[in-house]
């Protein structure tokens, strides 16, 4: 027997026709033909709109009949569609009415919010016809990429050190040597420099379909185009960015990185995506309308009471997350990337959005955060908050977890930066903060904190010990854009010197961070181009620049060895001591109480507390005698626990001595019965100021350890 579905039931200008199936959303192929279901709960009639691949005019519009309606989606399948050498879209009609939210013009062609690849932007930079009818195409796809034996690689959180990446920055200057710049397929060829450096996922940032035109500014001081480079201006949630594809003019994107994402899992990577379900590129009511404002307006952002535009996320308009619609697409935009791409997890950018109610205020129980919480396609990758949002809302160790949630942990990174350059009263919070934040993240744990120092929006590391001040002039806002509270030092000269004493200092200093960071409980993150010292002359917010200040130059690797050195080897010595890589917080975690603190009282830490098999211990220049006073800038911390080496897993023990002070000092080291070895020293010039990993020479004096002005030392007792 034949299948009754395989028949068209209707014709339509030569068209052969059927009603369609309302449910899965979007272009889906069927037997025969392509099922195409659109929601609108508020449109009136819609018309699909269909191309011939990059023609101008529309090959035909077909109206979806009344009876092709059922509740709120319009649902047909259109029969013998050429699937690869056609794009289609949508016609909507309604009331235009933007004082209740309704903005529908069927004049517009609108995009599918579910298409799963999008035309019109094939090649990065390309100039867009400003005459075309619709720009931003959806296309119909194949999922038929063959994965082999592929699946997610699920490597427990603790054991990430995470490398944010811009995919087009990261191979475009003309010192990468790949075959292909800027693309998806330029990463695999630079695989062998990531596995060197010893990072082992990446979280990338945004490669949802964009546009890069979006911004009409020009730089002021050369007069060169500005485009909105990162890509933090979602056009479509499903379909990967063509201009980061060498094949992306063939219409290979979905395959390219596919076969990236095959690549880095076989070499032992994770990948997560920076995704943005915050705001979309429609801008406000000034924006164009290219899908969501069209289809319709009043369900898909936050509106105020007049039908302007809730504006959270700084960008002129907000998605509005918790309704069922919206909530829904989210859900099932992760859920592809994670059954079709493999994908290993997300950092949710301004996540803080994900939790307000329809009209802005904060949801205690947000049913969207929830149900990712406990969806079980998503039930084992990565959910990762940045916990805060443009409206105000602030939620580093307060966003709605549900057990499964991280953070970005702006107080780790702010807290770090303040005691690197020496602030007073930051040592009780640096302890929290060494410890993976207990103060903040009580029964989640240390592997909800995502420890950070620098990330692409603000300065790079090199530039937080160079500039006491933005130099945003050349965004073309008059340096009003980025952040002022920067928590950065020069060093003593605002930005390049020829003085060696400044210069050796910055170096020491970013060092000082590097080995931190790599110290302390919770999961590190490692701005891309941080470990060869990438500068951006004092911008911290390069959003709008593709050129050097954001393109990873690969001279660096070699004129900057001796930093490239120090990541590599802290990042090793992380990976060798399990104790560094705790699942839970230490039994009895500090907390410094603050009118203790400055009045110079000292906190009992004489007992070692255990979390599993790891012990922890605090000191000051005195062994067991932490000094958590106001004034205070030193503190040392002992681990015991376990080291993996080449023939088994051994008992050891880790020292870790801070001294942001700007003299020099003794500190007496604990006596537990073992002979200390020195990993790193910061105050040592290279190539002495690290050693690699199991092999780190014996010190002399066993008792106490001098400490430089400004430096960091890591001892290993055996």
């Amino acid at each position: 027997m034949k299948r009754i579905d395989i028949y068209p039931t209707h014709t339509y200008n030569g068209f052969k026709l059927r009603p369609g199936r309302p449910y899965p959303f979007g272009a889906t192929l069927v037997p025969g033909g392509v099922n195409f279901a659109v929601f609108s709960s508020h449109g009136t009639a819609c018309t699909l709109v269909l191309f011939e691949k990059g023609a101008p005019e529309p090959l035909a519009e077909i109206p979806f009949p009344d009876e092709y309606r059922i509740g709120n989606v319009f649902a047909m399948v259109v029969f013998d569609i050429d699937v690869e050498e056609t794009e289609y879209g949508y016609r909507m009609d309604g009331p235009y009415d933007p004082e209740n939210g309704h903005r529908f013009d069927p004049a517009i062609i609108l995009l599918d919010p579910y298409a799963r690849a999008i035309s019109g932007r094939d090649v990065w930079g390309r100039e867009p016809d400003p005459g075309n009818i619709y720009p931003y195409r959806a296309c119909l796809v194949y999922d038929d990429f063959d994965w082999q034996s592929d699946r997610s690689l699920e490597i427990p959180i603790e054991d990430l050190v995470i490398y944010e990446m811009h995919v087009r920055g990261f191979t475009q200057h003309p010192s990468s040597g790949v075959k292909y710049p800027g693309t998806f397929a330029g990463i695999r060829e630079k695989i062998p420099y990531l596995k060197e450096l010893g990072v082992n996922c990446l979280e990338l940032m945004p490669i949802f379909e964009f546009d890069e035109f979006e911004n009409p500014r020009a730089n002021p001081l050369t007069g060169e185009r500005l485009y909105r480079y990162w890509g933090y201006n979602s056009v479509g949630f499903f379909a990967p960015k063509a201009g980061y594809a060498a094949t992306g003019g063939l219409s290979m994107q979905i395959d390219e990185f596919k076969a990236l994402v095959l690549d880095l899992h076989h070499h032992g990577f994770e990948v997560i995506l920076d995704v943005v379900f915050n705001h979309t590129a429609e801008g406000n009511h000034l924006g164009s309308t290219i899908s969501f404002r069209g289809l319709d307006n009043k369900t898909y952002y936050m509106l105020m009471p007049d039908g302007s535009y809730y504006n959270f996320s700084g960008t002129g308009n907000t998605l509005n997350c918790n309704h069922p619609i919206v909530r829904d697409i989210v859900l099932n935009c992760l859920r592809y990337w994670v059954s079709e791409y493999h994908i290993d997890g997300f950092r949710f950018d301004l996540a803080a959005i994900l939790g307000r109610d329809q009209k802005g205020a904060p949801l205690p129980n947000p049913p969207l955060l929830e149900t990712l919480a406990y969806d079980p396609i998503l039930a084992r990758c990565k959910l990762i908050a940045e916990a805060w949002d443009a409206g105000g809302l602030y939620q580093v160790g307060s966003f709605p977890a549900y057990g499964r949630w991280a953070e970005w942990n702006g107080q780790y990174r702010d807290t770090l930066r303040r005691f690197l350059k020496g602030d007073p009263g930051q040592v009780c919070a640096m302890a929290q903060r060494l410890q993976g934040s207990p103060d903040l993240y009580g029964e989640r744990g240390p592997a909800a904190s995502i420890n950070f120092v620098t990330a692409h929006d603000g300065f790079t590391l090199h530039d937080l010990v160079s500039y006491n001040n933005k130099h945003n002039i050349s965004n073309g806002e008059n340096n009003r854009d980025g952040a002022n509270d920067n928590y950065s030092w020069n060093s003593g000269h605002e930005g390049p010197t020829d003085d060696p004493d400044i210069n050796d200092l910055r170096r020491r200093q970013m060092k000082n961070a590097v080995a931190i960071l790599l110290m302390s409980q919770g999961i590190p993150m490692i701005l891309m181009g941080d470990e060869v010292a990438h500068t951006k002359h004092g911008n911290n917010n390069t959003y709008c620049h593709d050129n050097v200040l954001n393109w990873f130059d690969w001279t660096r690797q070699e004129s900057q060895a001796d930093m490239f050195r120090f990541v590599k080897h802290c990042i090793a010595f992380r990976k060798m001591h399990h104790a560094l890589r705790c699942d839970t917080y230490f039994a009895s975690p500090l907390v410094c109480q603050t009118e203790e603190a400055a009045q110079g009282d000292e906190y009992e830490t004489d007992e070692i507390i255990p979390a599993d098999a790891v012990y922890l211990s605090w000191h000051g220049v005195t062994a067991w005698e932490p000094d958590w006073s106001a004034d205070s800038r030193r503190l040392a911390f002992m681990l015991s626990g376990q080291c993996e080496t080449d023939e088994d897993i051994v008992d050891d023990v880790i020292y870790v001595a801070m001294n942001m002070h700007w003299d020099a000092a003794g500190f007496e080291l604990p006596d537990v019965g073992v002979v200390w070895h020195v990993f790193a020293n910061t105050s040592r010039q290279a190539p002495d100021d690290i050693y690699t990993p199991g092999h780190e020479p014996r010190l002399d004096e066993q008792n106490w350890f001098l400490m430089g002005p400004r430096s960091v030392a890591i001892l290993v007792g055996r």
